[in-house]
């Protein structure tokens, strides 16, 4: 879902700069004291308390993966946040320490980041305003169920507990980490650094890509089966990877799929009647606006003809620095257009409908409870998804393809894909979007398939079939891309006319450029391959490698490790300058300069300019080291960084994997994640799945209950192995 927008976070607040209360027990009674502590103690166990444990199972499988059984739904959420934090303590926490603006604390300047981003995104207040109000009763027992066993866990694991003051945490915490997410996922944060940088001025917004997703009906498989991939490109570790789980409550709720590691809910994944994917999309989700400032008085703009006052709002965060967590202050403002940010040009507010509507996770939770086609697309209605692709299918057949955004209503008058005037209620649309039913969708094409890499909304299927650009408000914003993902899809599809399963696989797991290198996130990459030898005579030698390079990435691949170090040297080289992979034409002479850089690394770290893949491209955690292939922009998508000895591991791309097959009788699931259930080292789930991820293999999974039980690795209510090494990965099976 997201992958290049991560090189570019290190940099966003680099011209940050540093600008307690304590109450000491002993000056108080001693009867004083002991109420305030059992008050505390009291709060901190009770808060919300709804759940009888004794009906929860968390039922680990042989990988590890969390099968979770209750009564009602709020009593699954509880074993989902209970699994998570034993399997996922410390991530489940930084996102919680970022929405409550501490996460620097623990993680330095990279978690001062996301402090200061959640501040920017408005999330204490919105949520709070709107908590009480919008949620429906039920889905309130379920976001309390959730909140109740992450503060259980925490009570009864405190030497896990990263910071003092964390617990116990609400409802309304959980939904401000939805608000932080739909801000990144969005790709909202870009912009906002674009403003810090001060490269926003007459940008154009163009956001990363990354993610795979496709569907294939009955009519073109051989099996007469309906297929879906779950294939989303997210980190492989952190905040932004995926959980695996499974929960079912005698109340109707049974999914398997993966979710992050605090969420409520299944992301993406399956039910016994039908499954969906998701891919990031890209039309117009935020707007940026130049403030009209008044030059004789300090911090008004103008707005209608009158001048209005920006409201100032400093946020102080603790950053860790060695043994010292240093105070830091930012000072942001807020105009009638949102959250204000000022640089060397001026004053600039970005508005983003990420942060008017907290509605997400309910939707997702009705995503996860439907039955039928008719229910799903319905929950979708609701509109409370700020931006998404969305591939379908289900048992009866259906395949569709939706890419809803909650997009405002704007005047079409304004370019709203560059910064517009900050000083009209022109250009102030109403905190209220256009319905789900306005945004493109395809459902079950003549071709019988769809198919989405970030591309395109109206390139998704076989020509014929496709959504009608024209139909759509043009102020949406979307566009018409396309990248080596997309072609490669629709060129393999189009090889035959019905495919087998194992066909699906290879298209799935596909590591092949096409012939013109096709969106590497360079707009003229082929002028690398068309350097002359004569005019660069030191790099001959280089040239005639890349130039006998067959455009697959597999690990024995010889040419594709020196393509891999030059165009990284590129990547680093756009990263460095802020522009996200927009309008990066480079020049002969810096494809040249990256070429040698390249020739120069691979002779210092491994001798020769041909030398297989898998030996500088390592998918590695703890002890485990195995080669590996791909590159950014092939289907089975692997991004890497530097390793050690000049080599590179995997870090974003491929991650977790669903591959289901439908029929009216049959459900057959198939999964990987890209490490293990667990990422605690000494789990034996913490490596387990490696072997089988860097082959492009998958572990069989089911949602039959009998089956789940009957194969369990244990089975435990959540409070019986807290605290303890092995939490919820005991050999022994208890209460089968």
């Amino acid at each position: 879902m997201m992958h290049k927008g991560y090189y570019f976070c290190n940099g966003l607040f680099k011209k940050i700069t540093p600008s307690c209360l304590m109450f000491y027990s002993k000056f108080l009674p001693k009867a004083a004291v002991a109420v305030v502590f059992v008050f505390g103690l009291l709060c901190f166990s009770k808060i919300n308390a709804q759940v009888n444990v004794s009906n929860v199972d968390i039922v680990r499988d042989k990988w590890g993966v969390p099968h979770i059984f209750g009564k009602t739904d709020a009593e699954t959420s509880y074993g989902l946040a209970w699994a998570t934090c034993e399997d996922d303590f410390k991530t489940v926490q930084r996102i919680l320490l970022a929405v409550k603006g501490r996460l620097g604390e623990v993680d330095g300047k990279g978690g001062a980041i996301l402090d200061f981003l959640s501040f920017i995104s408005g999330a204490d207040p919105v949520v709070d305003a709107a908590y009480d109000t919008v949620f429906t009763p039920q889905y309130k027992k379920v976001l309390d169920g959730y909140v109740e066993g992450l503060n259980a866990y925490a009570k009864a694991n405190p030497n896990e507990v990263l910071r003092k003051g964390l617990f116990p945490i609400t409802g309304k915490d959980v939904v401000k980490e939805f608000v932080l997410t739909q801000m990144l996922l969005t790709s909202t944060y870009l912009d906002v650094q674009k403003i810090f940088l001060g490269t926003i001025k007459n940008y154009e917004q163009n956001y990363p890509q990354g993610s795979n997703a496709f569907a294939f009906n009955r009519s073109r498989t051989t099996d007469g089966k309906t297929y879906l991939a779950v294939n989303s490109h997210q980190p492989l570790e952190g905040m932004f990877s995926w959980y695996e789980a499974h929960i079912c409550s005698e109340e109707g709720l049974n999914i398997m799929g993966a979710t992050f590691a605090g969420g409520v809910n299944i992301f993406v994944g399956t039910t016994p009647n039908l499954g969906w994917a998701c891919t990031l999309n890209h039309p117009d989700m935020d707007d940026v606006y130049k403030l009209e400032m008044n030059p004789k008085s300090h911090l008004e703009y103008k707005f209608d003809g009158h001048w209005e006052k920006l409201a100032v709002r400093k946020k102080t965060i603790k950053v860790k620095l060695g043994p010292f967590r240093i105070p830091i202050t930012k000072t942001f403002y807020w105009s009638k257009y949102g959250t204000t940010i000022s640089n060397k040009e001026g004053f600039y507010s970005i508005r983003f409908p990420a942060n008017m509507d907290i509605r997400s996770p309910e939707q997702l939770y009705r995503m996860n409870k439907a039955k039928s086609f008719a229910e799903w697309r319905n929950v979708m209605r609701m509109g409370a998804i700020p931006g998404m692709n969305f591939v379908y299918a289900d048992r009866q057949d259906n395949i569709f393809y939706a890419s809803p955004a909650e997009l405002p209503y704007r005047d079409p008058a304004y370019n709203w894909l560059k910064v517009v005037p900050g000083n009209t209620s022109k250009t102030l649309w109403p905190p209220y979007f256009h319905p789900f039913d306005s945004t493109p969708q395809v459902l079950n094409p003549k071709c019988g398939y769809l198919v989405n890499t970030n591309n395109s909304a109206f390139d998704i299927t076989g020509p014929g079939d496709n959504a009608d650009p024209k139909k759509y408000d043009r102020t949406y914003g979307y566009g018409l891309e396309k990248n080596n993902r997309s072609i490669m899809a629709h060129w393999l599809i189009a090889q035959q006319p019905k495919l087998s399963y194992e066909d699906f696989k290879r298209i799935k797991f596909n590591r092949t450029f096409n012939d013109s290198i096709y969106d590497y996130g360079l707009d003229n990459a082929l002028v690398l391959f068309n350097l002359s030898p004569v005019k660069y005579p030191d790099l001959a030698d280089a040239l005639e490698v890349i130039r006998s390079w067959n455009h697959q990435t597999d690990v024995n691949n010889k040419e594709a490790a020196l393509v891999t170090f030059t165009l990284y040297h590129i990547i680093d080289k756009i990263t460095a300058r802020g522009t996200n992979y927009e309008n990066n034409t480079f020049t002969e002479k810096e494809y040249a300069e990256a070429l040698r850089a390249g020739k120069k690394h691979m002779l210092k770290y491994f001798g020769a300019l041909r030398v297989p893949l898998g030996d500088v491209q390592k998918h590695a955690r703890g002890t485990v080291e195995i080669p590996v292939g791909g590159m950014p922009e092939v289907r089975a998508a692997t991004i890497t960084q530097p390793y050690r000895n000049g080599m590179r591991r995997t870090f974003v791309g491929d991650s977790y994997i669903q591959l289901v097959r439908y029929s009216k009788d049959t459900l057959e699931i198939e999964s990987i994640n890209a490490f293990g259930a667990s990422a605690k080292p000494y789990s034996p789930h913490y490596t387990d799945q490696m072997q089988l991820f860097a082959a492009q293999k998958l572990k069989p999974m089911t949602l039959d209950k009998a089956t789940i039980y009957r194969d369990a690795e244990s089975v435990y209510h959540p409070v019986r192995h807290s605290n303890k090494k092995d939490s919820g990965l005991l050999s022994s099976v208890d209460g089968k």
